[in-house]
């Protein structure tokens, strides 16, 4: 539905009609046609000079204020090339009440927060926007080798302060040999290629249910703010390799045998690669407090929600003022046993 008009898209009625494409990432990065690019309907661009998000908007709309961090310091933006096209949508699901809700009580558990925080209709201002996201595949074929080590323990013989014979447990190690190998399938590793919302609170909502993607349509995003991707592909594409690569060497690790382990090495072959350009929902707030600016987040699917508040220094003073007593009385209570 759309949040100006109240008009629900034909689009979210008629469910998995044509098809996802994944696209071949060799190729795409040796240049991708002009066919995967533009939005098949009038968009217009403004860019925000404070946060530099790209905000994709139907014609008619006036945009006032950025959408992700409420400055009023728009212009417009021109492409020098169109952008890569959306492949599919994930469908927002959450409503607009129960956002408020939501959020609403997330602040309701902050009590860190400032007691004029919760005073304040803050959720009138809570926004959907389509974030862009860059979706990956790849199959990999790895093979490791590492030193297994087997901790065992002898009894060490030793002298005491007081001049008195003691005995102690020393561990030590034995290292092994040790080599595997493992396949994997990556599917749908996410990069989010936003700017206008603070990384670690879209990290803190995802992930977002690629399998509920439904084939990109102009009826989904009508009416809806879209970010625009700033982090274009060839920079995605390495983000998840290296991605993949940490998650590939943990994978190995945990099947080297023993107790500990040195100089792992993994050799990683990677067929398969496929991509698309996705976007995800979120429900966004953007507010002030002081001098300072803050976000909360909800993932418009699955209302999962990350935010970001200020702390009052009285109820933090209190709270390490607890904690010093609690350990004070912990203290006492060790000595006189």
């Amino acid at each position: 539905m759309c949040p100006f008009c109240g008009t629900t898209s034909p689009a979210k009625l008629d469910a998995d009609t044509g098809k996802i494409v994944e696209h071949d990432l060799v190729a795409a990065l040796r240049g991708l046609g002009d066919d995967a690019r533009g939005w098949k309907i009038e968009k217009r661009y403004v860019k925000c000079q404070s946060c530099q998000a790209i905000s994709v908007l139907d014609p008619a709309r006036q945009a006032q204020r950025c959408e992700f961090c409420g400055s009023a310091q728009l212009v417009p933006y021109e492409q020098s090339k169109e952008s890569f096209r959306p492949e599919s949508v994930l469908p927002f699901k959450v409503a607009e009440d129960k956002a408020r809700d939501g959020i609403r009580a997330w602040y309701g558990k902050l009590w860190l927060a400032p007691n004029a925080l919760k005073r304040r209709a803050l959720t009138d201002t809570v926004k959907g926007v389509y974030l862009p996201y860059w979706t990956f595949d790849a199959k990999v074929d790895a093979t490791w080798s590492a030193e297994a080590g087997y901790y065992y323990y002898t009894t060490e013989t030793y002298t005491d302060g007081s001049g008195r014979t003691q005995t102690r447990q020393v561990q030590h190690v034995r290292w092994e040999p040790a080599s595997g190998s493992l396949s994997h399938f990556f599917d749908d590793d996410l990069v989010c290629a936003s700017v206008g919302v603070h990384e670690a609170l879209v990290r803190g909502v995802e992930p977002f249910p690629t399998g509920e993607l439904k084939p990109y349509d102009p009826g989904y995003v009508a009416g809806w703010v879209v970010e625009r991707y700033q982090i274009d592909l060839v920079a995605a594409a390495k983000a998840a390799r290296d991605a993949m690569d940490a998650k590939l060497r943990q994978m190995c690790a945990a099947q080297i045998p023993g107790d500990t382990y040195r100089n792992l090495d993994v050799r990683a072959d990677y067929s398969g690669q496929t991509f698309k350009h996705i976007l995800a929902p979120i429900w966004l707030l953007t507010y002030n407090y002081g001098a300072k600016a803050f976000q909360a987040v909800m993932n418009g699917f699955t209302g999962t929600v990350q935010g970001e508040y200020p702390k009052s220094w009285i109820k933090v003073t209190l709270l390490v003022v607890a904690i010093i007593v609690l350990i004070l009385i912990a203290l006492s209570l060790g000595t006189h046993r």
